[in-house]
């Protein structure tokens, strides 16, 4: 009892008189409700739902919604009242959050580092209300604050799900005294030996630590005093994890960790100040202590790339001991101290709305500045557009897919042959077709048919680029297929028929009564016996009989013009010669010449062969001139269609560049990490000085390449970047 009596004590101190009432009887529905329910150790269920909202609202800061859905969760999960009937006795609000809050009771994380990411995209997601996320958290660390109640494998798994998921949520959402409790209770069950080794030294040395600390830092504030420099001076202990990992991370012992605790300077001043202010500071610390040159970090004058400013050094007292001394403005704490220079972040961050990276900068930031008196909803846009969507294998694997992703999509995502044969799926054990968008948490299982193949109106639903590139490739495998089988019927026809022509010329004929732009084209007509023996028969007789011009020599309507493959942009949309490219199969079959690689953007024009459809080459291709003067037929004007800018083209890049040591890294760090582009290939030589370096990279368009080509120009030691083809 005296746990409720301390609860309602709290909430009668902090809380209005309304907010109190609806507090109180939603902690009677949910004592009355779980009463008989017991926990592991054979305390009431109950007493973890008070504890957690205690947490919710003394260590968090939520108000009455926040506390009224954690008191209620349990009750909700376990279906003894629905989220229908609690918004209609507390508020909608109360039942937004319930209805998160279970979604996210459902996921069962596998122990697998690389899933990790996904769940916790996945929770965010699911939080649709930036509540729910911190409710979670407090429900975590209740739970971790009671885990020696539970069976071992059970304390195994929480402490695994806390340490890999929930403390970097935390650590994110700049939670920072959880995340560090979080990480020792999962350690101290995970390791359990190494955590009680470093809480006994810590112990041990305490009292000691506090003295040397004090001493350590007099002389510094007597002179910073005497310079007249405002400024906080603030000492903190790592935590046990933090001081496990630097162990493991460094092999050293625990004498042996530098920065067992850290002293943060921390100056008042304007902005144009700060610099000048924290070299002081510095030359006045390495005055009375001796500095470590190889710990030196100066992100002042360079910050960090996601915002992070602070001088670090760690120097080393006359008997020895080393401390490290953090030194930065009170604007530079405050951005350290929201969370911008987290190490954990997430990805695919895009689209309307925000997404997870900013939703959670957001919340932070509304965290810290919101009194408990206001509706932190009230003061959020909730418009969290994740732009995926995150399913389950019928064995628990998690697969994270775009927004609007079907069965199919999913299925070519678990392997591409699985998604050839795929002929629908069953959806949390309902069937549904190929076609069924899925949604977050699905559990998908794919049905599939040994006969089933690929069909061109599969393109028009899926949405992954792997889904669409296969799809893609088998229907040309099929289509060369066909078109192989109707050259080979036409060329023994033809040579049945004793016609007078070759059958090239046979094909060009076909092609201009059929009103069609490529071979290909004409022999899948054949191989398909959409035209009929009988009529091609008549068609080519009626050719020869009437004497008909050699179609080398007849006047094409479409033959390019001599200034035709220099200009095809010059083409009107209204131009029915003009070839328009896109990324779909239908209308016409082309590929991308080879041999100068063409990219949306490029001038371009069309070249119609025999055996392999139309290949669009550059207007300044190598081969543009000798194609122009020999086969003046079959020139094409082309020009791409203007919504074609989401695929993928290659392009290679050279870079020549300064024998630098590091500078092949780099050039691959812009283009994969900061740039996120595909590098499909690429080799860097090095001779007399001088690196030579080749890419061959994924881009949408050649406004891309000129920005890369840009960016790599300014790269230190880079001395020239083009391209190639």
């Amino acid at each position: 009892m005296s746990l409720y009596r301390e609860f309602l004590t709290y909430i009668d101190r902090t809380f209005s008189e309304g907010s109190r009432r609806e507090i109180r009887r939603s902690m009677h529905v949910a004592v009355r409700s779980l009463a008989g329910l017991k926990r592991y150790d054979g305390s009431p269920l109950a007493g973890h739902s008070i504890r957690t909202a205690r947490i919710v609202a003394e260590e968090i800061g939520l108000g009455r919604n926040s506390v009224v859905a954690t008191l209620l969760h349990d009750v909700a999960r376990l279906g003894m009242l629905s989220p229908e009937e609690i918004g209609r006795e507390y508020g909608a609000a109360c039942e937004t959050i319930i209805r998160g809050l279970n979604n996210i009771s459902e996921v069962d994380p596998k122990t697998s580092t690389l899933q990790a990411d996904n769940f916790r995209e996945l929770i965010v997601t699911y939080s649709t209300d930036p509540r729910v996320i911190l409710i979670k958290m407090a429900d975590r660390l209740e739970v971790m604050r009671s885990l020696s109640m539970f069976p071992e494998l059970k304390r195994n798994k929480k402490s695994w799900e806390t340490l890999n998921l929930y403390s970097q949520l935390a650590h994110k959402l700049g939670l920072y005294a959880v995340k560090s409790e979080m990480e020792d209770l999962s350690l101290r069950y995970l390791e359990p030996k190494e955590y009680a080794h470093i809480v006994q030294k810590l112990s041990e040395g305490d009292a000691a630590r506090q003295a040397f600390i004090a001493e350590f830092t007099q002389p510094i504030r007597e002179r910073l005093d005497a310079l007249g420099l405002h400024y906080k001076l603030k000492s903190r202990t790592k935590s046990v994890y933090s001081i496990w990992r630097k162990m493991r991370k460094q092999r050293v012992p625990f004498e042996e960790v530098y920065d067992l605790f850290a002293i943060r300077i921390i100056l008042e001043c304007a902005p144009e100040e700060e610099k000048m202010q924290c070299w002081s500071v510095y030359s006045v610390v390495t005055d009375f202590y001796t500095p470590n040159p190889d710990r030196m970090r100066d992100w002042i004058s360079i910050p960090k790339s996601n915002g992070y400013e602070s001088l670090h050094t760690t120097v080393v007292t006359s008997t020895g001991r080393w401390v490290e001394v953090q030194i930065r403005s009170r604007r530079m704490d405050e951005v350290a101290e929201r969370g911008v220079a987290a190490h954990w972040r997430y990805k695919g961050v895009g689209g309307g709305g925000l997404g997870s990276e900013q939703w959670l900068a957001r919340l932070r930031e509304i965290v810290e500045t919101t009194q408990a008196t206001e509706s932190i909803a009230e003061r959020f846009d909730l418009a969290l557009s994740s732009r995926e969507v995150f399913v389950f294998t019928p064995t628990g694997d998690l697969r994270k897919l775009p927004e609007g992703a079907t069965v199919l999509d999913f299925a070519f995502d678990i392997h591409s042959n699985l998604g050839t044969s795929c002929t629908g799926g069953r959806v949390n054990g309902r069937n549904v077709s190929l076609r069924e968008r899925l949604r977050n948490g699905d559990v998908v299982e794919v049905t599939t048919s040994k006969t089933q193949r690929p069909k061109s109106g599969w393109l028009d639903f899926v949405v992954t680029s792997k889904a669409k590139g296969k799809i893609r490739q088998i229907l040309r495998e099929d289509e060369a297929r066909n078109a192989q089988l109707g050259r080979e019927e036409l060329e023994r026809k033809v040579k049945n028929w004793k016609l007078p022509l070759t059958l090239e010329e046979a094909v060009t004929v076909l092609s201009k009564h059929y009103r069609i732009r490529s071979g290909f084209e004409v022999y899948a007509l054949i191989a398909e016996q959409r035209a009929s023996t009988a009529e091609v028969k008549e068609i080519l007789t009626r050719f020869v009989e009437t004497g008909g011009i050699s179609p080398a020599q007849e006047p094409q309507p479409r033959r390019a013009q001599k200034e035709g493959p220099e200009s095809p942009s010059a083409s009107t949309k209204g131009d029915d010669e003009c070839l328009v490219i896109d990324e779909t199969l239908r209308n016409v079959d082309y590929k991308l010449a080879r041999c100068c690689n063409p990219i949306y953007g490029d001038p371009i024009f069309g070249f119609v062969t025999i055996h392999n459809g139309i290949t669009i080459h550059r207007t300044d291709c190598p081969n543009a001139s000798r194609l122009r003067e020999q086969y003046p037929y079959r020139v094409l004007s082309a020009r791409w269609r203007e919504t074609t800018s989401s695929g993928a083209f290659r392009a290679t890049l050279r870079v020549v560049g300064d024998d630098l040591p590091g500078l092949a890294g780099r050039i691959t760090d812009l283009i994969a990490q900061e740039l996120k582009l595909n590098i499909r290939a690429m080799s860097f030589n090095s001779q007399r000085g001088v690196m030579d370096g080749q890419l061959s990279i994924e881009v949408r368009n050649t406004q891309a390449v000129d920005m890369i080509l840009h960016k790599l120009k300014k790269i230190k030691g880079v001395l020239r970047a083009f391209r190639l083809n």
